[in-house]
């Protein structure tokens, strides 16, 4: 499918909207798939927006008065802050090494956040195809090309995966974790600041 990978590549390949929905119907793509060609042909100004090294000050002071488990995300899925709910959840990650401390990263590299997920395969899939979603164009840039490369090169599980070209929107669900001391329950839930639109606050509230 060369025109999928050469949109995600940036490239301008002059198809309308019309013939890219019109393809889109052919392929059965689904309404989430068919938004997410439709965008790549049009993609928005600001795409290739810097990644913060870390959080805004008045994101962290949010994520920070949070008393459940939150951490702060740029496009590239790189965890740029979060609070002591998720280093208590997640211990390891205030020793990262910074070009480590990304969650798409975490999920194919870390043999700990593995153990964590109850059902590894849905899981990744899941959080794959929405990173793609949410990347879109970005894909072409120098910071998303450069992870995509040395995720391929470290897990063979996302070379599968990526090749699959899967597509899935972010929808707030109930997450379980494996922990030493039994199973934890939380509401995934995520949220784009309109001041701060490039990041996302990523939020476990905890159930049951």
């Amino acid at each position: 499918m060369s025109w999928y990978t050469w949109l995600e590549q940036g490239r301008d390949i002059n198809v309308s909207n019309q013939v890219l929905t019109a393809v889109a119907r052919v392929l059965r793509l689904s309404p989430d798939e068919t938004a997410y060609v439709v965008a790549l042909a049009a993609p928005a100004e600001g795409s290739e927006d810097p990644t913060p090294e870390a959080a805004p000050e008045h994101l962290q002071h949010l994520v920070d008065a949070l008393p459940f488990p939150a951490f702060i995300v740029a496009a590239d899925w790189a965890i740029v802050g979060w609070n002591d709910g998720y280093a208590e959840l997640y211990p390891p990650i205030a020793a990262l090494a910074p070009e480590d401390r990304n969650l798409i990263w975490l999920v194919y590299t870390d043999p700990r956040l593995r153990s964590m997920l109850p059902d590894w395969e849905r899981d990744s899939r899941s959080f794959l195809a929405e990173f793609r979603t949410e990347s879109g164009v970005r894909l072409s840039s120098d910071r998303h090309r450069a992870l995509v490369a040395r995720l391929r090169e470290a897990s063979a599980d996302f070379r599968a995966q990526w090749a699959e070209h899967a597509i899935e929107r972010f929808t707030s669900r109930t997450r379980v974790f494996v922990l030493p001391d039994g199973e934890r329950r939380f509401e995934h839930h995520r949220l784009v600041p309109s001041d701060a639109a490039g990041l996302h606050v990523v939020a476990y509230v905890p159930i049951g």
